[in-house]
């Protein structure tokens, strides 16, 4: 199981463009990782959203937030449009980086689960967040972490 402290793993899958995102080349900016089982469902949907909301409160915090879910880029390009969404969703097709992070199922493991990770400018885990019915909890608990991995000033 992965512990706060530990170096994120990396990876590389495809964002809603097409484009690559590799984990290891966001180092030098926190990011604020988060599985989440499927797009457009009640609770994803309000999750994403208060991402949404609040995503400039994350930028001012120097972090990126980043969205996973084995849905395909299609539905991924559908679900960033129709919630207007700013952060990048990432393809994970069949699973790979969700067993990579050992995120557990949830519901009798019908459901992929919903974690998020707050993870350092220099690749380190500092949180993890395992909850599937507070969906908008793990924004407030992201941003939360990263206010106080703010330097005193």
């Amino acid at each position: 199981m992965l512990q706060i402290g530990d170096t994120a793993p990396d990876f590389t899958l495809k964002t809603t463009d097409g484009a690559d995102f590799t984990l290891s080349a966001q180092r030098g900016r926190a990011l604020v990782l988060y599985f989440y089982p499927k797009d457009d469902t009640p609770g994803c949907t309000a999750q994403a959203c208060s991402f949404r909301d609040q995503y400039q409160d994350f930028q001012d915090l120097g972090a990126e937030v980043v969205g996973i879910s084995s849905d395909s880029e299609t539905s991924h390009q559908k679900f960033t449009q129709k919630h207007r969404l700013p952060f990048p969703l990432l393809a994970d097709a069949g699973g790979r980086v969700r067993k990579l992070y050992e995120v557990p199922r949830a519901l009798l493991g019908l459901l992929p689960g919903r974690v998020t990770f707050v993870i350092d400018a220099t690749g380190r885990i500092r949180y993890i967040f395992n909850s599937m019915s507070r969906a908008t909890d793990h924004v407030a608990e992201a941003k939360r972490v990263l206010q106080e991995l703010q330097p005193a000033g």
